[in-house]
């Protein structure tokens, strides 16, 4: 098979893993095993967004993920990775995520940066990335991998939307100059018990790292961030695993809270 067919051939599969609800076995062996470059996983990743768009989803933004360095080390890679939030991935605070549509869920707290103009420049600063955003907001990212038991490398999650399957965001904008990015503290409850926490450094040190790093990246692949555009810019804590009636409330200092629900089977 051409080079070409196979990336083609591997989407379909994902797409297919996705719609149908059941795992496939890991696709990196497919893709070049161990040795296989990033930019195949990316061209896989991009046949299934422009399929999404072709079949009219909306394109709202783009989620960073492997921003801490304990993960990054794990999978044996030196920067992030990321994938396409399209508008049908967004559920609102509190709304129940039916039961069913996932197939391995796990839930990361976040911060959510919202933007108003267009980065489009080859090299970004935080200054650009200030100026670009219009307000920031609390966010469950609700990952989900097509692989099965998340048995994945860089190759395979890359290549499966870097994991991503829904999105909450909260309802309170926040202006960037009222929030300490670096010291936030966040932590993450199901009921009464705390299931995840940590802070803001926890992403790449500063979450407008991420920010800038994605800039860059998505202006070097062709499909820069535009306004209106959502940035889910990474975990600030250890992720923790989904189960239907579970429901996750997320607070961040500064950002106030936000709940991911699951409806019950």
């Amino acid at each position: 098979m051409s080079n070409s067919a196979v990336v083609e051939s591997v989407a379909q599969a994902l797409r297919d893993a996705e719609v149908n609800q059941a795992a496939i076995a890991p696709i990196r062996p497919q893709l070049g095993g161990e040795t296989a470059d990033v930019d195949i996983a990316y061209a896989v990743q991009e046949v299934n967004t422009k399929r999404a768009l072709a079949e009219g989803r909306r394109l709202v933004g783009r989620k960073i993920g492997l921003t801490s360095v304990a993960v990054q080390k794990q999978l044996g890679v030196d920067s992030p990775d990321f994938g396409m939030l399209f508008a049908d991935m967004a559920y609102g605070d509190g709304e129940a995520i039916p039961a069913g549509l996932l197939i391995q869920p796990k839930v990361e707290a976040e911060i959510a940066l919202v933007i108003k103009s267009d980065l489009t420049k080859e090299k970004h600063t935080y200054a650009d990335i200030i100026s670009a955003t219009d307000y920031a907001l609390p966010a469950v990212e609700v990952v989900d991998s097509r692989i099965e038991n998340w048995k994945i490398s860089l190759i395979d999650t890359v290549a499966d939307n870097a994991s991503s399957a829904a999105f909450v965001l909260g309802s309170r904008p926040v202006k960037l100059d009222d929030l300490d990015l670096v010291n936030c503290k966040m932590t993450m409850t199901r009921g009464d018990e705390v299931v995840s926490q940590g802070v803001g450094k926890a992403c790449l040190a500063n979450p407008l790292n991420a920010a800038v790093w994605l800039a860059d990246e998505m202006v070097r692949r062709g499909r820069p961030l535009l306004a209106g555009d959502i940035i889910l810019s990474g975990a600030l804590g250890p992720m923790v695993v989904a189960n239907p009636g579970d429901e996750f409330k997320v607070e961040i200092e500064g950002f106030g809270s936000v709940t991911a629900a699951f409806a019950a089977e």
